[in-house]
């Protein structure tokens, strides 16, 4: 069958030649939009499946004390989207890189005092990002004096994608940059370090 003649609706040819659509002539109940609207709600409030990372979850959280005083940024350069930073920078060059998931900041109330204190940083989401990180990172591993690179991901799948980029870039780069990998939990939590 080829691709251009059919239009999954059976007008292309007057039969299927491979027998995939067949036509029945029966008699049909009439349109009911409000049953039409109540199975559309219903199979909506359903719907559990999809990526564990887009399930909606709640975390109850106890009311805790506020620190006195103002808690500075920990961020010693911009910009820190990985798609918009440069290859080559002064910043770069002796540093420790921070590699972080969008949503890791968020998620881990100390971020800036135990991941990007004395880091330079760069986040991504290689679920929301269409590009291939590791091309790259691999271009800054290769332009600039990286000591250490740090991942700091999520628990959901989709992060996992940040992780195999750092490895693949640092692969390509052809430098032996120690890696450290961080797992943290959606409700904040290190799960892993090492």
């Amino acid at each position: 069958l080829r691709e251009d003649y059919c239009d999954g609706l059976g007008d292309c040819l007057p039969a299927c030649p491979t027998d995939a659509i067949s036509f029945e002539e029966r008699e049909a109940p009439a349109y009911d939009e409000a049953a039409v609207l109540a199975a559309k709600a219903a199979k909506a409030e359903a719907h559990t499946g999809g990526c564990p990372g887009s399930r909606s979850r709640s975390f109850a959280r106890p009311d805790t004390a506020q620190p006195e005083g103002e808690i500075p940024s920990e961020l010693t350069q911009w910009p820190v989207q990985l798609r918009l930073a440069p290859t080559k920078a002064p910043y770069f060059d002796g540093a420790d890189l921070l590699i972080a998931a969008d949503c890791s900041a968020f998620s881990y109330a100390a971020f800036h005092r135990d991941f990007i204190r004395g880091r330079a940083a760069l986040i991504g989401c290689p679920k929301l990002d269409p590009v291939d990180y590791s091309e790259k990172l691999a271009e800054i591993f290769r332009r600039n004096d990286i000591r250490r690179v740090s991942v700091v991901r999520m628990e959901v799948p989709c992060c996992g994608g940040l992780t195999l980029a750092v490895q693949k870039a640092l692969a390509a780069s052809g430098k032996d940059i120690p890696l450290s990998v961080t797992i943290l939990s959606t409700d904040g939590q290190i799960l892993r370090q090492g």
